[in-house]
């Protein structure tokens, strides 16, 4: 599951379909994260956070939360010109420094009920150029500012949700070939697709689906395996799960009561492995998109949960500085099951998006775990937590292993071995 980063990052003229224009679309999707993916409550106030050149969904989803009763909604909106500035031109203690101020005061909202929604769509490579090292020290200074806001999201103490607008830059990236007024009209025509925002009923459409996730998930927990073992091209990996660890799909109720769909597209069933039982080899599936730098190749091999070493044939220092960001990034906070046939996958697009790629494969997330995850989760304190094997840490960075060339068994206690998936879609 892919979680909103601290402060993420055009309305493009598209000609209308001959049943829906852009226009259209665009009410649709915020329609549905509002409604569906956020489950926003009359009275609730929102947070959100985009990048400027996803100004005019945030409009929308702005006047949608006010049509749900929304009380208040404030956006925080980045830049990315401003944010290579930085980098370009800052001191050098610039990078030990995050607005803690403003992290603390979202964390507030949070305590007092707001949800939460982050739009997605930074240009997967904006700091592919710029010194690893003050990337690396920046995104520290980031995550532990954020943390206290951030404890808020992987407990599922508020509702929230992320979904994506079509930017020219990431766009670019996604469609190299393309001018970029059609890059972008592709790229929001595959947005609005796996986001199921072209069909009949949306609403009805997400209600099903989710059904399905959380049918899939029901059916995971009442096998308790103890392991789950990959196998493929470059991978014989064994994922040791948590005590007491719970299957979760689709959407969740938050601690506030209320219902959400925390990504969209989903189409992902994920728990909690035991942060000390991770053993053997695994190798990237597709590219990694971290903090503006794209990572290729991944290959690394745990030995008591730990990674012990670690690859890339690029971005392999940014990998190397994201693991050592604290004593847990080196080790798992999830493990999500998705079949080959996803409709992400299907779209044979490499969106350069954890969002939207993490839901084309099966993945691992090194770093924080959820505690919804683990049955009663949220009344076990962190000592608790990791008694039962849940890993802390102030990353939580998803990345895939998953394709059509893996198979994966879950193993009982005893040892005995039960198909799950075969050539990466389930059996049974």
């Amino acid at each position: 599951m892919t979680i909103p980063s601290a402060i993420e990052q055009s309305e493009t003229s598209t000609k209308p379909s001959a049943e829906t224009s852009f226009a259209e679309r665009l009410d649709r999707l915020a329609s549905v994260a509002v409604n569906v993916g956020l489950g926003l409550a009359p009275g609730q106030e929102l947070v959100m956070t985009a990048s400027t050149d996803a100004i005019p969904l945030a409009r929308r989803i702005t006047e949608q939360a006010y049509r749900a009763g929304a009380s208040l909604v404030t956006t925080f909106y980045t830049d990315e010109e401003a944010t290579l500035a930085r980098f370009r031109y800052a001191p050098e203690e610039s990078f030990e420094r995050a607005p803690g101020w403003l992290f603390n005061g979202i964390a507030e909202a949070f305590r007092g009920g707001s949800a939460r929604l982050a739009i997605a769509g930074a240009d997967p490579a904006l700091l592919a150029n710029e010194d690893p090292q003050k990337v690396a020290r920046a995104n520290v200074a980031n995550s532990k500012a954020y943390r206290p806001a951030l404890e808020y999201i992987t407990r599922h103490e508020i509702n929230w949700t992320i979904v994506a607008a079509a930017t020219p830059a990431w766009a670019r990236r996604v469609f190299p070939n393309e001018p970029e007024n059609i890059a972008v009209t592709k790229l929001w025509d595959a947005i609005f697709a796996t986001t199921r925002i072209d069909v009949p009923d949306p609403v009805s459409n997400w209600r099903e689906h989710d059904a399905q996730l959380r049918r899939r998930a029901a059916l995971l927990n009442e096998r308790r395996f103890a392991t789950l073992h990959f196998r493929g091209p470059g991978t014989d990996l064994r994922v040791g799960l948590a005590d007491d660890h719970l299957w979760m799909g689709g959407g969740t109720k938050a601690h506030n009561g209320l219902d959400c769909i925390p990504n969209m597209p989903t189409e992902e069933v994920f728990t909690t492995p035991h942060k000390d039982r991770v053993e053997g080899y695994v190798t990237s599936t597709k590219p990694l998109s971290y903090q503006g730098t794209l990572i290729e190749n991944i290959a690394v091999r745990f030995e008591g949960g730990a990674i012990t070493e670690a690859r890339a044939t690029q971005g392999e220092t940014v990998l190397r500085r994201m693991i050592e960001t604290d004593a847990g990034a080196r080790r798992l906070g999830e493990v999500a099951l998705v079949p080959n046939s996803s409709p992400i996958a299907r779209s044979g697009l490499l969106f350069l998006n954890t969002l939207f790629d993490e839901n084309a494969a099966s993945h691992i997330a090194l770093g924080q775990a959820y505690s919804t995850c683990i049955r009663g989760g949220d009344t076990l304190d962190s000592a608790q937590l990791a008694a039962k094997g849940a890993n802390e840490s102030l990353i939580h960075v998803d990345w895939m292993i998953g394709s059509g060339s893996i198979d994966l068994d879950g193993l009982h206690v005893d040892g005995t071995a039960e198909p799950l998936m075969r050539s990466g879609e389930w059996v049974g």
